[in-house]
């Protein structure tokens, strides 16, 4: 019974997540031979502010990123 929890920073599509989990979902599957009815998937979108690294948010690089650009 996989239970399949998922960090990701917010800004995507509930097109763009719908896909992901269904992609998600799919590789359970198939790699672990899991039943659909018993993979659960969960998935937290992150506020870019709130997820760092290299001591910096993702909202701070993507704004670095846009003045390069």
């Amino acid at each position: 019974m996989p239970l399949i929890d998922i960090s990701i920073a917010r800004g995507r599509t509930p097109e763009q997540l719908r896909a992901f989990i269904r992609a998600v979902h799919r590789a359970a599957e198939e790699t672990v031979g899991a039943t659909p009815e018993n993979i659960t998937v969960i998935v937290r979108e992150i506020e870019r502010e709130h997820w760092s690294r290299t001591d910096r948010t993702i909202a701070e690089l993507d704004a670095a990123a846009s003045a390069t650009n």
